[in-house]
């Protein structure tokens, strides 16, 4: 039996290599969509895999989290990434209650097995540790993303970010109260 270690990770490893065997396919059928301002579930199939533009892109927003006061865990199996998660430092909202975990991934072989759990739970740990009162999340629409935050008890933004929602109109605004 293999162990599974989260960690934080410094900017100096944050490079494209670092994901060589990560695997971010994920095959999407239903979407979430607000129709008369109720979210409702569409058929948007289409599928979603990552090649080396968007892991150089990921990497430099990684870096910058890092670089700016924010935390990315890495999941390793051994020495291999198999899901990471990152936690932006700047508060924001009325009254700065939010920090925005921006991102958490598995890889695709490594999912359903309580990774994504493990970093979320992680993320939690550390927004509490800066003072912040809820995480944001500007989360896929995709039926098994939201599902994933909804089981962990995520509920729709009580305050949209509007940056966010702009840079990703289809995701779901959602928050997690600490």
């Amino acid at each position: 039996m293999t162990t599974m270690e989260i960690r934080p990770l410094s900017e100096a490893e944050l490079e494209p290599g670092l994901f060589r065997s990560f695997n971010r396919y994920q095959k999407v059928t239903r979407c979430y969509r607000k129709h008369e301002g109720s979210w409702v579930l569409k058929d948007i199939p289409f599928t979603e895999d990552w090649g080396p533009e968007e892991y150089a892109y990921l990497v430099q927003c990684l870096k910058n989290t890092v670089a700016t006061g924010g935390i990315v865990l890495g999941a390793f199996e051994e020495d291999t990434l198999v899901g990471f998660a990152s936690l932006e430092s700047e508060r924001f909202g009325k009254g700065l209650p939010y920090l925005q975990l921006s991102s958490l991934h598995v890889s695709h072989e490594h999912r359903s097995m309580g990774i994504g759990r493990r970093l979320f739970q992680e993320m939690i740990l550390d927004a509490r540790r800066k003072g912040a009162e809820k995480l944001y999340i500007s989360a896929h629409s995709s039926e098994e993303t939201q599902n994933f935050y909804r089981t962990l008890g995520c509920v729709e933004a009580e305050e949209y970010n509007e940056k966010l929602t702009a840079e990703e109109p289809f995701d779901c605004q959602l928050e997690y109260i600490l």
